[in-house]
């Protein structure tokens, strides 16, 4: 582990006014889910990013070695929460100090499965982001686990296994879609459906969007609450669907079918008032408009769903980020390209990159990490691709999803965590 000095830190804190190390319940100083706070890819409008990225704007402050995975880093008030597999056996979870990286505590269970020999290059360790609401923490095991751990102790409170539940099959990919955490309960896609859990036991609200687990099991896609005209709901893309489920009874308020090569429909689907922006691999993108109308039946209004636009390019397993009215998405082909949303069209396409790119964009700035281990700077801008800066940072894969919480950046490569801090360039 590598210690940095963090008095430059102190010092970009107290230009904006804020404590030095941690913010308190501030969630602008936390990152608790897939995607962050408001798991839409977007942090918080301060500090301000530079507008490049090198060794003196982005500075190590410290690295804890660590075995493969592919969650994304938790950012909690005062420790970072991190999984592994070992030794092809064990899944654990570890919370770190988030000044130095300290181990606080470590908990553990069986867990491993084996991934179809296409697959195998992508490993055979947990993969999905966890979740936490300040008190718990919810895990996602590669085996269809769900574990939930006090925050503070470690110490686990309850465990689902969905395959033994349902008595669904074990998914080929392993646990893939992140639960989402919401009032008293908790979401997940998982025992090739879509449930939801009461937070405090862990036991079955309602399941709703079964299916049979089809040739590779339960769904890739993370799920999101949304308004969507003018009614509160959670947005699911299934193997093969959109659908929009209603909070309450897990009812179907609309749904959508969504092409894609074997079901793989992996990208968390965007929001936008309206609107639903998809891609899929294999498929296409489309953005769909959703209205409501009164209908003549005892159900009350119903939702219709209606195309606005497709456009041939695919997705895979980026998700976009949206900025002034254009979506910027990484596509299958390792191209980066800039959707005008409201009709569709190709503003620009880049040469290829790597395979994935985790985003988190800041006001007109997209911070976009590489699985090859790059980290890349860009502005928002419809009329090209403008790269303000790109630097290499890992030498191991970066699957992982960035976690950007103020003024600090955390990094999970395949064989560690470290956290970087953005600092102002020297005049």
């Amino acid at each position: 582990m590598r210690l940095l000095p963090i008095g430059f830190a102190m010092f970009v804190a107290g230009l904006f006014g804020m404590p030095p190390t941690l913010c308190g319940s501030d969630l602008d100083a936390t990152w608790s889910q897939w995607r962050g706070p408001s798991r839409d890819g977007q942090a918080a409008v301060l500090p301000l990013w530079p507008d490049r990225i090198d060794s003196v704007t982005l500075v190590e402050q410290w690295r804890v070695e660590l075995m493969p995975s592919y969650s994304g880093p938790i950012v909690g008030e005062d420790r970072i929460f991190v999984t592994e597999t070992r030794d092809k056996t064990t899944e654990v979870v570890q919370a770190l100090s988030r000044i130095g990286g300290a181990v606080l505590w470590s908990a553990a269970w069986p867990g491993a499965t084996s991934v179809p020999f296409f697959a195998r290059e992508n490993g055979e360790w947990i993969r999905a982001t966890p979740a936490c609401d300040g008190e718990s923490l919810f895990v996602a095991g590669i085996r269809e686990v769900l574990v939930c751990l006090d925050t503070t102790t470690g110490t686990e409170r309850w465990r689902v296994d969905f395959v033994e539940r349902f008595k669904s099959p074990l998914p080929t990919f392993g646990f893939v879609s992140s639960p989402l955490v919401d009032g008293e309960n908790v979401y997940v896609q998982a025992g090739a459906s879509f449930v939801k859990l009461n937070k405090r036991n862990g036991a079955t609200v309602w399941r709703s969007l079964q299916d049979s687990g089809g040739m590779h099991g339960s769904a890739f896609s993370s799920p999101l609450k949304a308004t969507i005209v003018g009614q509160s709901q959670f947005l699911v893309q299934t193997r093969d669907k959109l659908v929009g489920v209603e909070e309450a009874t897990g009812m179907e308020l609309w749904s959508q079918k969504i092409e894609a090569f074997r079901g793989m429909n992996i990208l968390t689907p965007l929001v936008v008032g309206d609107a639903v922006f998809t891609s899929s691999y294999g498929g296409k993108s489309w953005l769909f408009d959703l209205t409501q109308s009164d209908a003549a039946s005892t159900a009350g209004k119903t939702i219709s769903v209606t195309e606005r636009w497709t456009n041939k390019v695919q997705g895979y397993m980026s998700t976009p980020v949206v900025i002034d009215r254009h979506i910027y998405t990484h596509l299958k082909n390792g191209r980066f390209a800039c959707i005008e949303l409201a009709t569709g069209k190709e503003r620009w396409i880049t040469q290829p990159f790597g395979k994935y790119w985790s985003l988190v964009a800041q006001g007109p700035k997209i911070l976009a990490l590489d699985e090859r281990g790059d980290l890349l700077l860009i502005r928002a801008n419809p009329e090209k691709f403008e790269l303000l800066g790109q630097r290499h940072i890992s030498d191991s894969p970066t699957w992982a999803h960035l976690a950007v919480c103020g003024d600090e950046v955390f990094v999970r490569d395949l064989n560690g965590v470290a956290v970087f801090r953005w600092s102002a360039p020297p005049e």
